[in-house]
């Protein structure tokens, strides 16, 4: 039995942050229903075709859940959403600031006849404060929250490759309603999870907000290296291969020095004693660091920063991840079903392995809408009316 087999999700989602969470409750074995507008679906299901023929997005975010397509601004059709939502024991929305209120879904409105329900708003900014109203894309949060602030070259800011504030959003709904649904087994009662990207994100900021507290330079943009540990970040091998290596105290400068560098010189250097020493001096770190590495290849490279003992990691691509010797060792992927056929997936950290977590197909849009609907005692009669007047 997977931990949350036999809980019900009802989540009005769209784009990454909710359908994030959601999938990660489903994961645990929760039925997470999804629900979304007739006429297209969640809108991340037309950002790409990348996975081949489902938006890339939509695949990552979605296995193992039902598609129920409704509109609920139709009578009927929030008539069955309603009847739906009495039958959960947690509702997620990521809608427009005020939308779930406006169709009864706010947790005071469902609280006072579902007591143990919990709801779990996501929002850019929260629903209140002067920014209640604006638009809160990733990126936007990003820029909100001072990431851009820290990330990038000195000349350039740069965002996160990843939908980083939507992720960061998506995991606190996630960890936030299994803390509720353990607090509700305590208590008897549900309660509401209130998650802001500004907040989450700024959350995330804590170093670097700490670095530049009482008005001190905060961390300056170093690219790929790190911006107050050095030498931290990427170097590169005479063949054009790339490693990230960090070396984090006065021994494993030492250490660097003699069999990586192969420079016993540079170990007692003034130059370089102590960190702050050597972020001062990274330009000549760079330089000899060059110069060291010209001969010798990649694979060279991390041999000897194997035998010296400090950490490093090739800077792989997106198709070397999937080829990563060690996802394969520890048999970390497995197959999920989907309109176009089996896709790859990862199973989930913490689980051991496919047989620890669900790993469901991915939904075409509205493909269990008649069975949903039928669960809640609609006719076929019903059922073809709701259809016909584009309800869903």
């Amino acid at each position: 039995m997977l931990p949350l087999e036999g809980l019900l999700v009802v989540s009005l989602e769209h784009a990454i942050a909710a359908p994030l969470a959601t999938r990660h409750l489903a994961d645990l074995g929760a039925r997470v229903i999804k629900i979304e507008r007739p006429e297209g679906g969640d809108f991340a299901r037309a950002y790409d075709q990348r996975a081949r023929g489902i938006a890339s997005h939509f695949a990552w975010c979605n296995r193992s859940k039902e598609s129920l397509t409704l509109d609920v601004k139709h009578p009927v059709a929030h008539e069955a959403l309603m009847k739906l939502v009495a039958r959960a024991d947690v509702v997620v929305q990521n809608l427009a600031p005020g939308a779930a209120a406006r169709l009864g879904l706010s947790y005071e409105t469902l609280a006072e006849r579902h007591p143990k329900i919990i709801v779990c708003d996501i929002s850019g900014y929260g629903d209140n404060g002067p920014y209640l109203q604006k638009k809160a894309y990733d990126l936007l949060i990003q820029a909100e929250s001072g990431f851009l602030s820290i990330t990038g070259t000195p000349e350039t800011p740069a965002k996160a490759g990843n939908s980083i504030a939507d992720i960061s959003a998506g995991m606190y709904a996630y960890s936030g309603i299994l803390a509720a649904l353990l607090e509700r087994a305590r208590t008897g009662r549900g309660r509401r999870v209130d998650i802001s990207l500004l907040e989450t994100m700024t959350e995330w900021m804590g170093y670097p907000l700490y670095f530049g507290l009482d008005g001190a330079p905060p961390p300056p943009r170093t690219g790929a290296a790190h911006a107050t540990i050095y030498p931290y970040g990427p170097f590169s091998a005479g063949d054009g291969g790339s490693v990230l290596l960090g070396v984090q105290n006065d021994r494993e400068w030492k250490l660097f020095a003699r069999i990586v560098l192969q420079r016993p010189d540079l170990a007692e250097d003034v130059r370089f004693a102590g960190n702050a020493q050597r972020v001062a001096h990274r330009a000549q770190i760079d330089a000899i660091a060059r110069e060291s590495f010209a001969g010798i290849g990649l694979d060279e490279l991390v041999r000897r920063l194997d035998e010296a003992g400090i950490a490093n990691g090739r800077i792989n691509d997106v198709h070397a991840v999937w080829n990563h010797p060690q996802l394969a060792a520890r048999g970390r992927w497995a197959e999920v079903a989907s309109p176009v056929g089996p896709l790859p997936a990862l199973i989930p950290p913490g689980r051991r392995d496919s047989a620890d977590a669900r790993l469901g197909s991915i939904p075409a849009l509205g493909e269990h809408t008649r069975a949903i609907l039928a669960e809640l005692d609609y006719s076929e009669a019903d059922i073809h009316r709701l259809a016909a007047a584009g309800a869903i």
